[in-house]
């Protein structure tokens, strides 16, 4: 990167590093000597991977930065990057990012935003298929249970697909999530919806040999009749005979037929 680059992008830089006096000092100073450096437009110039200044901030959980730059007068809350994620999904994806999540909500981000390259900028990376996500999704993903209390509470759907045609529960099951797919099943999810595999989530859960999150779904009520686009039920793609024992052995306890 040449020194004018450098230049022009140092706001990225220091949002990335958190250093929360450099951003405000190039957001707010007057300095017509420097053409890049003192403009209170920075916050919204987009870098070479397509960011933002508060998409590096919030991807650090830098707080102090994030703070700074919700309070812009035209910040924007769902402005996306290159890949379509929003600060909102970003912080969803934390494994600290509460505090995060919090100030976006207060800045009214919209929870149930999806994902989505904006087909006016140019495609950064050309060869990725990016997925169409919501915040609860990346939270599923990542077993933020506190998160996707907070989104859940503002309204965030849990009946919205991806492009693989998955809801958060499908991948809340299959990482094994108990807490999390209960929390779904009781804020509406669908239970039985198959995704563009065929796949549902008692599918997931038992392929990735998580038992107890089976046996939920089966209490609840997932069919066990339901089959994939292989043909197969949800009991035959047990990773072991001990993973398919215990399920089986689980179900008849529960009065469940598979």
């Amino acid at each position: 990167m040449n020194p004018e680059e450098q230049s022009k992008f140092a706001i990225h830089e220091a949002a990335r590093e958190g250093r929360a006096s450099v951003v405000e000092s190039l957001l707010n100073a007057s300095s017509p000597q420097i053409r890049y450096r003192a403009n209170p437009q920075l916050a919204g110039l987009r870098d070479g991977d397509d960011r933002l200044p508060i998409h590096w901030a919030v991807s650090y959980n830098h707080r102090p930065v994030v703070e700074l730059l919700v309070q812009r007068k035209n910040f924007d809350p769902d402005v996306q990057d290159g890949s379509g994620w929003t600060p909102l999904m970003i912080a969803s994806s934390l494994k600290e990012g509460d505090d995060l999540v919090d100030l976006l909500l207060r800045r009214e981000a919209d929870v149930n935003c999806k994902s989505a390259v904006n087909p006016l900028r140019p495609v950064i990376y050309p060869s990725i298929d990016p997925p169409i996500q919501t915040a609860l999704h990346f939270c599923a993903s990542k077993n933020n249970i506190d998160v996707a209390r907070k989104l859940l509470a503002h309204k965030a759907s849990a009946r919205i697909r991806d492009k693989r045609s998955q809801l958060p529960i499908h991948r809340a099951a299959a990482i094994g999530s108990v807490p999390m797919v209960k929390l779904l099943i009781e804020n509406n999810s669908p239970l039985n919806a198959a995704d563009i595999s065929g796949l549902t989530p008692l599918h997931h859960a038992i392929s990735e040999g998580h038992g107890d999150t089976a046996l939920l779904l089966l209490k609840a009520g997932a069919e066990t009749d339901v089959r994939d686009r292989e043909g197969q039920l949800a009991i035959d793609l047990a990773p072991d005979s001990k993973i398919r024992k215990f399920v089986l052995q689980s179900a008849e306890r529960e009065g469940i037929e598979l």
